[in-house]
């Protein structure tokens, strides 16, 4: 099967196009041997140590369930933002707390309020690191959501997906990276507010992919533009966890980019929208969400089934 060309996964972008077909080969793999309740401990006697600034339910239970189903022992661990402390009393800083986990433990799983928080861990340490989200981007959900698209449609180079609401958002930085990657044309349609758009730092790593993969990249204000012609519409919540100080300026700023069934429709007819979860009814409508356009929960079981590949691929 072959081993990921990265040691960590903290981006898509980090991430050569052989790289992801090797997850998704792997995915199917497992999840093919998951559904026939076939034994595929491929992790027996390994240890995952995963860290929770964020309180979490499909990240956490994922994990947890997939490092099970491989054979192996999943850490939980919830930790104070700042890393100060945690449950486990540690008050090392992260250049150590990388390095004494280095010798106990095959992999860490971090889900983190600041990007710049795995980056440095992954400097100290010498075994993987896996993004379990980070304000700046959310591989292991962006990845899950890929590998449901082409179950879906067959294909990923090519199609068309439009993402509405908040580009500026770790969802929103996930999708445009994930996509450009596999050649997947993406229409952004966000707030022309510059907070509201992908950073700078991303829209340069999307571009160098796009280049390479042959993809477009558009973004406008108007989410009718956007879901023209679109084999898939993606959408996410507008206030973020940690961002409820912001919630009534969001709403405000969001008016008019719910994924409601007029705006499914101007979409190509067999169109599919997506959502990772957790949703309110602010950007999506609860009767798309129970359409037959909905693949939301499918994507929210492949959120283990590729966990369970990236793990195998990444741990020697």
């Amino acid at each position: 099967m072959g081993k990921l060309s990265q040691k960590d996964l903290l981006t898509i972008h980090e991430l050569t196009l052989n790289d992801v077909n090797l997850i998704f080969d792997k995915a199917t793999e497992l999840k093919e041997k998951h559904k026939k309740r076939e034994p595929h401990e491929e992790l027996r006697g390994r240890t995952v140590a995963t860290f929770y600034e964020k309180p979490s339910l499909r990240t956490r239970v994922s994990f947890e369930a997939g490092v099970a189903q491989l054979g192996g022992h999943a850490l939980y661990i919830k930790a104070i933002p700042g890393w100060k402390y945690s449950d486990t009393h540690l008050k090392e800083g992260i250049p150590d707390l990388a390095r004494v986990l280095s010798r106990y433990v095959d992999a860490i799983v971090a889900r983190v309020y600041e990007h710049e928080k795995l980056v440095e861990m992954s400097r100290y340490a010498s075994i993987p690191v896996i993004n379990a989200l980070s304000d700046l981007t959310h591989p292991c959900q962006g990845l899950a959501d890929l590998f449901t698209i082409k179950e879906h449609k067959g294909k990923l180079k090519g199609l068309k997906i439009a993402y509405v609401g908040d580009g500026g958002s770790n969802m929103g930085h996930t999708t445009l990276l994930g996509a450009v990657k596999v050649g997947m044309n993406i229409a952004m349609a966000c707030p022309e507010n510059p907070k509201y758009r992908p950073s700078e730092k991303i829209m340069e790593w999307a571009k160098v992919d796009a280049e390479k993969s042959g993809a477009t990249i558009e973004i406008t204000n108007n989410p009718e533009e956007a879901v023209k012609e679109a084999d898939i519409i993606y959408t996410d919540v507008w206030v973020s966890m940690g961002m409820e100080a912001e919630a009534k300026e969001r709403l405000q700023a969001f008016q008019g980019y719910q994924v409601n069934m007029n705006l499914v429709q101007k979409a190509n007819e067999d169109v599919k929208v997506m959502h990772c979860l957790p949703r309110t009814e602010h950007e999506i409508s609860n009767d798309v969400v129970e359409s037959p356009y909905s693949i939301i929960f499918d994507q929210a079981e492949n959120r283990m089934h590729v966990q369970k590949a990236i793990l195998t691929l990444l741990i020697d």
